[in-house]
């Protein structure tokens, strides 16, 4: 019964998501900047037409005062892949210093999709891992009303759907980082937490409950780390 519970609860969060979706975005058919839905497109524009060396570097060819790449290398290469995917499916989407401002309801679509992806094989399934080990001492209905709370949590789903952002990358990491160190794989939970940081520098808020965890094991646990 809990299992189809937590399935009904994913449909709905997925369900929200797709709702979300279909509205406007900040920024639409605001120029001359068009918001972080813009910012997200020529990023991806960048990446795919410029070498790694030129992302951050202002020249002719990326003028940094136009959404100038100001998320740390990780983004930068997720908006590579899925620039090549753009590019994949419509050219135009990703011509260099030819699709500013670039808007359709095809290219909509496409950008609504990356985020959905990147939700679905990051952040959902750490919401639900979490739910399932690292608060094993509940029982199931409270594991699925956590893991609930957590999927239909409004300010992720508006700002990654509506405004426009990827905060479940940065936060799936993170939550990856927090079942890897209760697990006891401080390694990999460090790893995942320096994928989060490395995709957003907002993690840094973050950042002091890692330090003194993993400080506290070097200094009090003398099991050695996994």
């Amino acid at each position: 019964m809990n299992n189809y519970l937590m399935g009904a609860f994913l449909f709905l969060a997925m369900s929200v998501r797709m709702l979300v979706s279909l509205g406007s975005y900040s920024g639409e058919g605001k120029e001359p900047m068009f918001g972080d839905y813009e910012a997200q497109r020529h990023w991806m524009e960048i990446t795919y037409n410029l070498p790694a060396e030129d992302w951050y570097r202002n020249s002719s060819k990326n003028d940094l005062m136009y959404w100038g790449l100001d998320y740390p290398p990780l983004t930068a290469y997720h908006s590579l892949i899925c620039g090549y995917v753009a590019n994949w499916i419509n050219p135009d989407w990703v011509k260099l210093n030819e699709s500013r401002g670039f808007e359709s309801y095809e290219h909509k679509l496409f950008m609504r999709y990356t985020v959905l992806v990147a939700d679905i094989l990051i952040y959902i399934p750490a919401v639900v891992v979490f739910c399932n080990t690292c608060l094993h001492s509940l029982d199931k209905l409270q594991q699925v009303s956590v893991a609930a709370v957590m999927l239909l949590y409004p300010g992720v789903i508006l700002i990654d759907y509506g405004h426009f952002q990827y905060n479940c990358v940065s936060l799936g990491f993170t939550l990856w980082a927090v079942i890897s160190l209760s697990a006891g794989y401080d390694l990999i939970g460090s790893m995942m937490f320096c994928f989060a940081l490395n995709y957003k520098q907002m993690e840094l808020y973050h950042a002091m409950p890692f330090f003194c965890y993993l400080l506290g094991g070097c200094c009090f646990d003398k099991k050695e780390n996994r």
